[in-house]
């Protein structure tokens, strides 16, 4: 058990941890896209990046309202996963000295981040739809949806033309 955090005994409890763990991992992308968008060059993968920050915004807003909806405080715990992913991000685009190639790394990274929360929503849905809340899963599924679209995108745009300009 981590130092700040209760023990997770119930099905509802990791349904809020999940949900705490998402929302500070949806927190921190927002907080990491602006320099994504910055230091694209492809003017695709830039709007790409733009549009996603966006929708990160309102999926954060969306989280919120599950919270209340469950009755518990919004708050998020740290979620080493995604620490770990951008930090990883952060040192391969640090290294890349063509901006093509950074283009592919930050879209690789992004990807990365995308199969993260594919994974978490697919998981609160499954926990919301067996505790019987199917008012949290139609919330949540409207996300997922969200995730895998920005990655199905995400792959067009290195097939289309990210990766073959970075070799």
């Amino acid at each position: 058990m981590g130092f700040f955090s209760k023990p997770i005994r119930t099905l509802d409890d990791l349904f809020v941890h999940t949900l705490q763990d998402i929302y500070y991992a949806e927190n921190q992308i927002v907080k990491n896209l602006p320099t994504m968008v910055e230091n694209a060059a492809d003017p695709e993968l830039k709007a790409a990046f733009q549009h996603h920050l966006t929708e990160t915004e309102e999926q954060v807003r969306r989280l919120e309202r599950v919270f209340h909806m469950h009755d518990q405080p919004v708050k998020g715990v740290t979620c080493q996963a995604m620490d770990g992913i951008l930090a990883e991000a952060k040192d391969i685009i640090s290294d890349c000295d063509d901006p093509e190639v950074c283009d592919a790394a930050m879209l690789s990274a992004a990807q990365a981040v995308e199969h993260y929360e594919i994974t978490r929503y697919g998981s609160l849905i499954a926990y919301a739809i067996q505790l019987s809340r199917p008012d949290c899963a139609a919330v949540l599924k409207q996300t997922l949806e969200e995730e895998k679209s920005a990655d199905q995108k995400l792959t067009h745009i290195a097939e289309k033309g990210v990766n073959q300009h970075a070799a």
